[in-house]
């Protein structure tokens, strides 16, 4: 098939990198590993944070605008689908539904999530948006159990279909008997908020470990990357921040580390949690949101109550001491992410999905 791929969040080829850019592009790959010639639809943003009518009533203009000039193009060879990527109340899809209405043509989304709450407030309109694309969609594919089980109160059960997170499966952990882990590393983007949040539950984390010999390196910018840096200044001499990487760094990077850790404040499953699985690297991270249906506690990492950097720092010393532990998450960790989350089967089971909707 034909494939138009939008992502209202952010453009899988914008130069930030993020979890969700990186989501974006493993969706592509599969999509094109399966066969399918895949095209960038559009590149134009409807992320609005902080509930501004008029910013939203900009974006709205722009998509409006953007929804047409697509359609008049794609009228004489239009795509067989359109697949959107991300939608939610601060990034609705606000020009699929426009196209495969007028192209009619099936309309699917990946990792969509509805809170009923957020209909009312200075999000609201955005918030409703969000629904109708959700409401309008042929297909609906749900990448946690969270976002299916509030899904399942607008979208028809036939609509609804699992996907599980994934990520290209590396080479096997290196065999190293009776190593400790000594290099830790954080992924995450530096701005307010949870990502904050989580960087400073991690430093105080630490403290529970500040006995013991380690080294931290922190990949990650933005806007809050002095706040990060504070949250770590009882630590200098003993975090490196590398900023953002690209792709192919970051990969490097994984291999050269032990542990991932990660407090996860209201991660919805975490990019980097499913990278670090992939290449053998077990986890450390707070039991919130989706991170469960990534961690399993015991195989490929440790969950944390949410939110208590106490426990979290009782836990990371627990890894960090017993070599058995630490081994033995090592090598069944690895295992474990091929199974549940490796591309090949992704990529055919996100085909056969679209193959359903497709006939349906």
């Amino acid at each position: 098939m034909r494939i138009a791929f939008y992502a209202p969040l952010k453009p899988p080829d914008h130069p930030r990198p993020s979890g969700d850019r990186a989501m974006a592009r493993q969706m592509i790959a599969a999509l094109r590993a399966a066969g399918h010639e895949v095209f960038l639809a559009s590149r134009l943003r409807s992320r609005e944070a902080a509930g501004d009518a008029a910013a939203q009533g900009r974006i709205v203009s722009q998509a409006r605008q953007e929804a047409a000039m697509l359609a008049a193009r794609l009228l004489e060879d239009p795509p067989d689908l359109w697949f959107t990527y991300h939608v939610y109340y601060k990034a609705p899809d606000l020009i699929g539904p426009m196209i495969c209405e007028r192209l009619s043509i099936p309309y699917v989304v990946a990792e969509a999530s509805h809170s009923a709450r957020r209909l009312i407030g200075p999000h609201a309109h955005f918030a409703r948006a969000a629904l109708d694309a959700i409401a309008r969609a042929d297909g609906v594919l749900c990448l946690t159990a969270r976002d299916r089980a509030g899904l399942a109160r607008i979208v028809a059960p036939e609509k609804l279909f699992d996907l599980t997170p994934f990520a290209p499966l590396r080479a096997g952990p290196r065999r190293e008997a009776g190593r400790l882990p000594r290099r830790l590393l954080a992924v995450g983007m530096m701005r307010p908020g949870d990502k904050l949040h989580s960087y400073r539950l991690l430093a105080r984390s630490l403290a529970g470990v500040r006995h013991l010999p380690w080294r931290l390196t922190v990949v990650g910018d933005g806007v809050a990357a002095r706040h990060v840096r504070q949250a770590f200044a009882p630590y200098r001499g003993r975090v490196d921040f590398v900023g953002a990487l690209p792709a192919g760094r970051l990969a490097r990077v994984y291999r050269q580390h032990d542990l991932l850790v990660w407090p996860a404040v209201n991660e919805a499953y975490g990019m980097a949690l499913i990278e670090a699985s992939a290449r053998g690297l077990p986890v450390v991270a707070g039991n919130e949101g989706g991170v469960s249906e990534v961690v399993r506690h015991g195989v490929n990492g440790l969950l944390v109550p949410p939110r208590d950097p106490v426990a979290f720092g009782r836990v990371l010393a627990r890894v960090m001491t017993q070599r058995a532990l630490y081994s033995r998450l090592r090598q069944r960790g690895w295992g474990h992410a091929g199974a549940r989350h490796g591309f090949a089967a992704a990529a055919a089971r996100l085909n056969s999905i679209l193959g359903r909707i497709c006939a349906s």
